[in-house]
């Protein structure tokens, strides 16, 4: 047996034990959104269906617009149509076990890599990636906005891009309570907005669809072509790191019982991987309305959303109320993205510097760069690149995703070399594990090259490809060579309650951490390497000196 000391129950911390004003400011700042640990079964008491509205109202984005009409335009429908198919099913499958493992677990996505094959401080690279992610798209949303208040108001560009990133800033600060409220309340205008028109112009001039299928592209040839379907997909994969916001709601599911398991599981579906069937009929519809106004605003303003409604409205209503209404449907899809794009962006990043520095200087610090990133990158004209953008950085969001979810598909189900509930808190993990990072690395490392030319023209529309493949393949290589040793640092937390309850939910039992003296539940908590009491993994996290951690142990015997 261990003869390290197990705790039945927490016990009274000493006078010594002080919170330091870091971990105050920590518990404070999170209290509201669980920034670096375990959404609590306390806080979670929205219903799932409620977690998913919200969830989806995030995927309000003007983007997927953008992003079809410019495949459309490039390789025509044909190719556009079967790129965004192939997208779609990729992100299905590989968004599915990450988005049951953080609603089951109640854990983001940055937790759920740690435990999945990266380590407690390997997956700062994924962190980082994601953060990038939500800077990135944040820039995209914004140019769109500043596009329609250039049309609509006369604003001139740069100060729409200031506006688009200034107006979020006060919803951000208020976490997923506001933003459950907003998301709720702006989904069935914003699905009326986009769905009446299109509904309008097929009904009203069926010869509209006839065009769309017939448009050939740039190119004038209008075959399906392989390679133009991949570079297109490529595009479209860009997205498939959209599931970490997803997550970022999906966590705080309520715990999964016999009563509600129906409504559990519709919800983690429809929410989680389910996203991109909305995203990819956003993608059809954007290449649909691009070839509809092709004619009239030219190959260069065809792929902007605002003009894209607005010739949309143009056919349905009186001109005074077309502007207007165009205006409307582009500011609040940008608002109701970009608010889950700077809260997802600013968790992201303090989950990273937390690690790094054991230091937590506060969410709205990281609010604040993010949205910088995504200024700077408005100003640069990000929306006159995008597709070389977002065909970049594909190869690195693939890499991430497609091991993760190979990790908790292959990994933990059939080979039994990863852990099957996930860890995340210091101490319990390795600080990298080979089996993600060596994986993820070769896999975007290489997939980069291609896409850069770097093996040959022939290969470069097939780094997507590479991306998933390689990942693919070396998650359970590794883990296989490895033996899984690298998983776990130690199997036994130091106390004896089970961390997880009689359904497999998460244990709701709660402790008080004797550093900042605040209640966590069973999963958030380990007991402490120099006191007999338990330390939250918000403290483990910004213990610098580790006095706190757990040492590394082998399974209890």
């Amino acid at each position: 047996m261990s003869t390290e000391p197990r705790l039945a129950e927490v016990t009274e911390p000493g006078p010594e034990q002080q919170a330091s004003p870091g971990t105050d400011q920590a518990v404070k700042e999170t209290l509201e959104d669980y920034t670096l640990r375990f959404a609590p079964r306390s806080y979670r008491r929205w219903t799932p269906m409620v977690v998913a509205t919200t969830a989806l109202g995030g995927i309000a984005y003007m983007a997927d617009f953008s992003i079809g009409a410019g495949i459309g335009l490039a390789h025509g429908t044909g190719n556009a149509l079967l790129a965004i198919l192939v997208a779609a099913l990729v992100i299905f499958v590989t968004g599915f076990p990450l988005a049951y493992y953080g609603a089951r677990y109640n854990i983001d996505l940055d937790l759920i890599t740690r435990g999945s094959g990266f380590g407690y401080f390997g997956s700062v690279l994924t962190s980082v990636i994601f953060a990038s992610f939500t800077f990135i798209f944040f820039a995209l949303e914004g140019s769109i906005m500043a596009q329609g208040l250039k049309l609509g108001l006369g604003l001139p560009l740069w100060l729409g891009y200031l506006v688009s990133t200034l107006m979020v800033i006060p919803l951000v600060i208020y976490g997923m309570s506001a933003l459950s409220k907003l998301q709720v309340w702006t989904t069935p205008i914003w699905l009326l907005l986009m769905v009446a028109p299109l509904v309008y112009l097929v009904a009203t001039d069926p010869g509209t669809v006839d065009r769309f299928l017939a448009y050939a592209g740039t190119d004038g040839e209008g075959g399906v072509n392989t390679a133009a379907v991949l570079l297109g997909a490529g595009v479209c994969l860009s997205l498939i790191a959209q599931i970490g916001e997803q997550i970022d709601y999906l966590r705080f599911m309520p715990p999964k019982t016999e009563a509600n398991k129906r409504a559990w599981w519709t919800a983690v579906v429809m929410a989680g991987p389910g996203w991109v069937v909305l995203g990819a009929l956003k993608q059809a519809i954007g290449v649909f309305l691009a070839v509809y106004i092709l004619a009239e605003v030219g190959p260069t303003a065809a792929p902007e959303p605002i003009q894209q409604f607005k010739g949309a409205f143009d056919a349905m209503m009186p001109s005074w109320l077309v502007l207007p209404l165009a205006v409307v449907l582009v500011v609040i899809s940008q608002i109701k993205i970009n608010v889950t794009n700077a809260y997802s962006g600013s968790l992201a990043w303090t989950n990273s510097f937390t690690r790094v520095t054991g230091r937590y200087p506060g969410r709205m610090v990281f609010v604040l760069v993010n949205l910088a990133f995504a200024l700077a990158l408005m100003e640069a004209d990000m929306f006159s690149f995008l597709n070389s953008i977002l065909g970049f950085y594909s190869n690195c969001a693939i890499a991430w995703v497609v091991t993760v979810a190979t990790d908790i598909g292959v990994n933990k189900y059939l080979l039994k070399l990863s852990p099957h509930a996930p860890e995340f808190r210091r101490g319990m993990l390795y600080a990298v594990n080979p089996v993600g990072v060596v994986a993820f690395v070769a896999a975007s490392g290489l997939s980069i090259a291609m896409y850069f030319h770097a093996l040959g023209d022939t290969l470069q529309p097939y780094s997507p490809v590479a991306a998933a493949v390689i990942a693919f393949a070396l998650t359970p290589l590794m883990a296989v060579a490895t033996r899984g040793k690298y998983y776990l640092r130690r199997t036994d937390d130091g106390i004896a309650e089970p961390i997880l309850d009689a359904d497999g939910n998460p244990s709701g039992a709660t402790y008080e951490c004797h550093v900042c003296r605040q209640q966590f539940e069973r999963p958030d908590v380990a007991a402490c390497l120099t006191h007999d009491a338990v330390v939250c993994s918000l403290c483990l996290s910004t213990d610098k000196v580790g006095d706190h951690v757990l040492p590394a142990a082998p399974a209890a015997t």
